[in-house]
Parts: C-alpha cells; sequence; structure tokens
C-alpha cells in the first residue's frame, strides 16, 4: 500500500518552532486585517458568552417576575445579542477569508517562483503532477488549518469568558472542570506524531494520483494508437485506490480522536449534574445559575472540542506547509556568481576543459573543450547520447556543469544575469511547442512589444507568411493545446519566427528540421541560409543540407570529439564522419536520388 509514497528527494524535516514562525511571517503584510479580525471576533465572543447568561437571570427571576415587559427585554435582548454576534461573526469572517486567501495566494507565489527557478533537471526527477499539487493541493490544505487557528482563537475567547462567569456562580464546579481540560490536550497531543505521519503519506497519495492523471493524459495518442485504454484505467484505479485507502487510514486516525473526547466530555457532564444538583437541593446556588453553568459548559465543550481537533488538524497544516516549504528551499542547481547584464555578444564560445554528467557515475563530458569562432556556423554529428544535445543545453544554462567552464566573449557564463543572457541565446527544438493562444501570442512570447510589421518580418525570415494568410483568421487563428491544431510543419515556422523575432546572437538548432515536410524545410532552409550567415551558430545536424552548409563540422563520440573539419575535408579522411554519412545523410544526396532512380529503370 506505502509503494511510491516515499519523501522527494528534496523533501526535508523542520521544527514544528520553525514552521510555526514561518508561517507567522506571512501574517506580518496583514497585521491591519488581523487587527480587524480580532476585534471583531473578541466583540463576537463576548456576544456569544453573554447570550446564556440573559438566559440565566431570565430562569432565575421568572419564579418571581412575570410581567410582561419582562419577558419582552428578555426576548429583545436575546435576538439583539444573537443578531449583534451574527453581525460581528459575519465580519470576522469575512476579513479571515481575505486574509487566509491573501497568505495562500503569496505562499503560491513564492513556490511558482521556486519552481520557474530551477534547472531541467530538476523537472527531470520530479514528476510535474506532484509539483502541481504542493502548489495547489497541498497549499489549499494549509489555508483550511488557517482557517480552523482563527476558530480555534475565538474558541479561547468564549472559554476565557466563560470561566470567568462560572468562577463567580460556583467555584468548585469550576475547578472540577477546569481540572478536566487538560485531558482534551492529553488526548489530542497523543494523536499528534500518527497524525502527522498518516497526513504526509495522504499527501503524497493524492499527489501520485496527479502526477499519473498528468502524465497519462499527456500520452492519450499513443494509448488510443497502441488501444492501451483499459490499461491506463487500471493503473489509474491502482493508484486511486492507493490514495483512497491511505487517505481512508488517515480519516481514521484524525476523527478517532472525537469519539474519545465525548466519553471524557461525557462523564464531566454526568459529575457536574450530579454535584450541582446536590449544590440546588441545598440551596447554595439557583436553579438558573446551574442553568447558566450546565450551559456554559455545552458552549465550552465545543470549543474544546475544536481545540483539540485543531492539533490532529494542526499536523495537517504543519505536514502541508512543511511540502511547500521544502519545495521552496530548494536551491536551484544553476549557478549564478555574479548579475553581469551583457552588451551584444560577438559570439565566441569556449567549452574550457568541461565536465558534465546527468546522474552519478555516467559522465557525458570529461574535460572536454571547444572553441567557435564569432560568427562561424558549427555542425555537430554523432550516434544517439553522443552529447550532441548536451552541449546546446549546457550552452543555455538548462543545466549545470560540474566542472570547468564555458564562456562567451572570454567570460563566463555564470557570471551573467540568466535572464539577459537568454535573450541572447535563440533555441529552435527538433519537437516545436506552442502555448494555447493565437498564432500571433505564440511568435511574439518572448518580445510583448512586437509589432504586427515586426511578426510579418520575423515570418520572412522563415520562408514568408503566406501560409499565415490561408489560414481562416490569420495570425490570430487559434493553434490549440501545444500546436495540435497546426500541421508539425506549421508549429516549427512558428518556432522559428518567434526565435528570430528577438535576433539572438547565439543560435542553437536542435534537429530542428528533422520533424517537418520536405516542403517546409526547403522552406526553412533558405531562411536558415540567411539567417546563421554572420552570427554564431551551432546545429545539431540531422540532414544532408545541414552539414554542407556549415563553416565547421565536429563528430562527437561519447562526449569526445572524435574528427572537425568541412564536409569534403571530412569525407576524405573516410573516417568516423565518412561512416556516419554514408549511414545517415547520402541517401538525401541528389546524387544517390539519381543513382537510384537509374537503378529502378534499368
Amino acid at each position: 500500500m506505502w509503494a511510491g509514497l516515499e519523501a522527494e528527494e528534496y523533501d526535508r524535516k523542520y521544527k514544528d518552532k520553525y514552521l510555526v514562525n514561518r508561517i507567522v511571517s506571512y501574517f506580518r503584510p496583514y497585521r491591519r486585517e488581523m487587527s480587524i479580525v480580532i476585534f471583531f471576533l473578541t466583540m463576537s465572543a463576548f456576544t456569544y458568552a453573554a447570550i446564556p447568561i440573559i438566559i440565566s437571570i431570565a430562569v432565575t427571576n421568572l419564579a418571581i417576575n412575570r410581567e410582561p415587559i419582562f419577558l419582552v427585554l428578555i426576548i429583545i435582548s436575546i435576538f439583539s445579542l444573537n443578531f449583534l454576534a451574527w453581525i460581528f461573526n459575519y465580519f470576522r469572517q469575512k476579513f479571515t477569508a481575505k486574509v487566509v486567501g491573501n497568505i495562500v495566494l503569496d505562499l503560491r507565489r513564492d513556490a511558482n517562483k521556486a519552481v520557474l527557478n530551477h534547472d531541467l533537471s530538476f523537472f527531470d526527477r520530479n514528476p510535474i503532477g506532484k509539483i502541481v499539487s504542493r502548489m495547489n493541493t497541498d497549499s489549499r490544505d494549509f489555508g483550511q488549518t488557517v482557517d480552523l487557528t482563527m476558530q480555534v482563537i475565538s474558541s479561547l475567547f468564549i472559554m476565557a469568558i466563560l470561566l470567568i462567569v462560572m468562577c463567580f456562580i460556583n467555584l468548585v464546579l469550576a475547578i472540577i472542570f477546569m481540572i478536566s481540560i487538560p485531558l482534551f490536550f492529553i488526548v489530542a497531543l497523543l494523536f499528534r506524531k500518527v497524525a502527522r505521519h498518516k497526513t504526509l503519506l495522504g499527501q503524497r497519495a493524492l499527489a501520485s494520483v496527479n502526477a499519473y492523471v498528468k502524465e497519462s493524459f499527456s500520452g492519450i495518442q499513443i494509448a488510443k494508437t497502441f488501444r492501451q485504454e483499459s490499461k491506463l484505467y487500471e493503473e489509474f484505479n491502482e493508484v486511486n485506490n492507493q490514495s483512497y485507502n491511505v487517505n481512508l487510514r488517515k480519516g481514521y486516525v484524525l476523527f478517532t480522536i472525537f469519539p474519545v473526547l465525548s466519553v471524557i466530555m461525557g462523564v464531566l457532564l454526568t459529575l457536574i449534574v450530579y454535584i450541582g444538583g446536590i449544590y440546588v437541593i441545598g440551596g447554595q446556588i439557583s436553579v438558573g445559575e446551574l442553568y447558566l453553568f450546565l450551559q456554559s459548559l455545552q458552549m465550552l465543550f465545543f470549543p474544546l472540542l475544536v481545540i483539540a481537533a485543531f492539533w490532529p488538524q494542526l499536523q495537517a497544516g504543519l505536514a502541508a506547509s512543511e511540502r511547500i516549504f521544502a519545495l521552496i528551499d530548494t536551491p536551484p542547481a544553476v549557478i549564478q556568481n555574479n548579475d553581469i547584464k551583457p552588451e551584444k555578444f560577438k559570439g565566441e564560445i569556449e567549452f574550457r576543459n568541461l565536465t558534465f554528467q546527468y546522474e552519478d557515475q555516467k559522465s557525458v563530458f570529461d574535460n572536454f573543450s571547444l572553441t567557435i569562432q564569432p560568427g562561424e556556423s558549427l555542425a555537430i554529428v554523432g550516434h544517439t547520447g553522443a552529447g550532441k544535445s548536451s552541449l546546446a543545453k549546457l550552452l543555455a544554462r538548462f543545466y549545470e556543469f560540474q566542472g570547468g567552464d564555458i564562456l562567451i566573449d572570454g567570460k563566463s557564463i555564470r557570471d551573467f544575469d540568466l535572464s539577459e543572457y537568454r535573450k541572447q541565446i535563440g533555441i529552435i527544438p527538433q519537437i516545436p511547442f506552442l502555448w494555447s493562444g493565437t498564432i500571433k501570442s505564440n511568435i511574439s512570447y518572448g518580445f510583448n512589444n512586437a509589432t504586427r510589421d515586426d511578426i510579418n518580418e520575423a515570418l520572412n525570415q522563415t520562408g514568408g507568411y503566406g501560409w499565415v494568410e490561408e489560414l481562416s483568421k490569420g495570425l490570430i487563428t487559434k493553434v490549440g493545446e501545444r500546436g495540435n491544431l497546426l500541421s508539425m510543419g506549421q508549429r516549427q515556422l512558428v518556432v522559428f519566427a518567434r526565435t528570430l523575432l528577438e535576433n539572438p546572437s547565439i543560435l542553437i538548432l536542435d534537429e530542428a528540421t528533422a520533424s517537418v515536410d520536405p516542403f517546409t524545410e526547403t522552406r526553412i532552409q533558405d531562411a536558415l541560409e540567411k539567417t546563421i550567415k554572420d552570427r554564431t551558430s551551432i546545429i545539431i545536424a540531422h540532414r544532408l543540407w545541414t552539414v554542407r552548409h556549415v563553416d565547421r563540422i565536429i563528430v562527437l563520440d561519447h562526449g569526445k570529439i572524435v574528427e572537425q573539419g568541412n564536409h569534403d575535408e571530412l569525407m576524405a579522411k573516410g573516417g568516423k564522419y565518412a561512416e556516419h554519412y554514408n549511414t545517415y545523410f547520402r541517401h538525401q544526396s541528389l546524387e544517390y536520388i539519381e543513382k537510384m532512380r537509374k537503378i529502378t529503370h534499368a
């Protein structure tokens, strides 16, 4: 049942005192609203506590004063107090909701900012669904705990007022009641550790459900292609049932406290009624005073139940805050040593004695060195896993390297302001990603002030915007989720235009034409030839055109450069590149196509 509910790698343990102090820090910006809450909370407590006192006076005096005016005054007093209590409670709830909402808003904002600052390795290791669960579900649980805290404070006010009244009625009965109060808290504290543990498991189980739903629906096309809908349903049932069972056990633990406290309350009430009855018979207290005492007890039991039940709920809130704070406190792996805002890059790139690995004991680069001159176009070829995409990702600061350095124009990329640095790095991935919105919003995604002329110019650089004019709504055509309403080629053209709109100093193409049709590829290649001219370009090659139109080609094999030169030089060597060319590129050449045509016709 507990499989898959282990702590995430970034989870950490916090002491309760630290958690409470940190939670309090989120209240500080809302001191004014909290003062208003406390005022209405106090007034509400006074009015609720005054109601049984008025009723007690009425019960005591009805035997000697049955005048209608007296009854009318009693009725008006009780109605007025209840109405005032409703008014005070309304405003208390209103401002409480505002404070709790703001705190949850701030908490989610901090969590979102922390997640956005992480490098891609964080998302490689941690399922997106579980991260989303921490930001949404756990913050909601935390907000509910804060709301319950307000109720507890209100209950404490009511308890304090009623205990003072009870002491004036009969000190012996009040002492008997006060002696029993610690029992409620002892029982609550006994549930503390087990409640915290079960709550953490319940939150992890729910996060697993969210993660599975996100992943399965993201791959729904593959599931339907291979007719695996029933398998997805069965696997969902498995994680969903696990969440159900884990959270059911959490519920058993959290709600067992109420029957236990009810038993204590029943025994105490019986004892008070018995002793109070003896006092009434002996004439030491009146019936009205006994009623007030019993009514006060009834009003006190609810606050006590709230306070006692608050401890397990508090553990749920602390567990939720612990998970969120762990997410917020996890430092990003990408290290920045300075905040230099770079001018326009000339484009000299140097990989100096670079060491990098995704996982321990699995090195991608070990003491790797490479220099790319300003304005040079460089193609990288090699088998899968050779390290081609890793170089591009390291240059873009998506991952952190463990040793050596990467320099641009003689300065370490760790010294540049990350946001300003990435403005000058244009990346066109193999698989294009579009946000659900319009073509226009996707092209201007990183350049919100772009005019229509700017967008048209960017489209022109990618081979023309005629295809956009053929669409029913032109630039404001909706692209759908992930751009699924456009063809793959159209998506890639949008991505090209989006990148070129920022006019980056360094261009990285990660097999950018590998997933487009030949017609679109031709258009992109024409645009690409203009784009890479006089601009430092790194192209992960997958097409013959690429390797023939760059200044230099390097061949990677297991993170090492085994050959470099232009196409003709490397072909003349007859080494790794020639082997790679004959295997992957030769069939794309016009000579090969003509040769195969002759063979076919022969």
